[in-house]
């Protein structure tokens, strides 16, 4: 076996493990359905919607479907949580529509962008490995369980407390992180878009305060759920404190800001305008 398939083998290992251990912890004092735990069946349902689709886009070799998998499976796993959670309040509602609202326009706006562009050149070398290829769908069943994991604890808790000053507080943290990744996105998208700016970066806009202005409001809107969680979170369920620490440990250090930040030294590297770029602009944190 490849080096690359036996790491590629143990991430899966460890993510499968991670993915039990937090459906475990977050499904105290929660809901059930004939006998199961609602969270851990969210959990479980996460990572087998992806192996389920990683057999078409393997035998195919295409990603193109990637990230809309990952956007329905946000979805289709938190409708069914309301719908099957007797008793939702106002706040667990509340939650599944910002999850729903984020994952909607997210999952489209990445659906659009490769569909135009053909293909993730991330995916390139992983592709033909089968290992390699399974595990890039397995993290993203470990993603998403890991980021919905304070709205879904809190949606199936059988604590109910009313809405509150957390409420309020987390909505204006996720409203602010939405609207700086969506503006984001839709800033680079327009600017990609005229042909006049072929093989520039873009530096304007919020780009002009931060290189990653969208992973900054994604991390943000992350923040902003587990707040509106808090107040429902009793003993194991606290594990919920792993969402936007996971979601900011990806974009920082994993498959996020490295990869892009090494792309763009290999494109634009050595030219004045965008080393003063980078000099003067924050990789993440938007400078005021």
């Amino acid at each position: 076996m490849k080096d690359s398939d036996r790491k590629a083998l143990i991430i899966f290992v460890v993510a499968v493990l991670v993915g039990a251990l937090v459906a475990v912890a977050g499904s105290q004092g929660g809901a059930t359905v004939g006998g199961f735990p609602l969270f851990g069946l969210g959990v479980a349902a996460a990572f087998l919607i992806q192996w389920l689709a990683f057999v078409p886009a393997f035998k195919a070799q295409t990603e193109k479907y990637y990230d809309l998998t990952g956007a329905l499976t946000y979805i289709s796993i938190t409708v069914l949580l309301v719908l099957l959670t007797p008793g939702v309040d106002a706040r667990g509602l509340l939650l599944a529509a910002m999850v729903v609202v984020w994952a909607g326009r997210l999952g489209s706006f990445l659906f659009r962008r490769v569909s135009k562009h053909g293909k993730d050149d991330r995916f390139d070398e992983i592709k033909p490995s089968f290992l390699r290829f399974l595990n890039t769908w397995t993290v993203q069943g470990l993603w998403v369980v890991l980021t919905a994991a304070a709205a879904w604890i809190a949606i199936t808790s059988a604590t109910r407390v009313g809405l509150d000053w957390w409420a309020l507080a987390g909505f204006l943290v996720w409203a602010v992180g939405f609207g700086i990744e969506a503006v984001a996105d839709s800033q680079k998208g327009r600017f990609k878009a005229d042909p006049a700016n072929e093989g520039r970066f873009i530096s304007t806009g919020l780009w002009s305060k931060s290189r990653h202005p969208n992973y900054f409001g994604e991390i943000v809107l992350w923040i902003g759920v587990l707040l509106f969680a808090v107040p429902v979170l009793e003993g194991w369920q606290w594990v919920a404190l792993l969402s936007p620490v996971f979601v900011a440990l990806l974009l920082i250090k994993g498959s996020g800001i490295p990869l892009l930040e090494k792309k763009a030294d290999k494109k634009w590297g050595g030219e004045r305008e965008y080393e003063e770029y980078k000099k003067n602009t924050p990789v993440l944190i938007p400078k005021l």
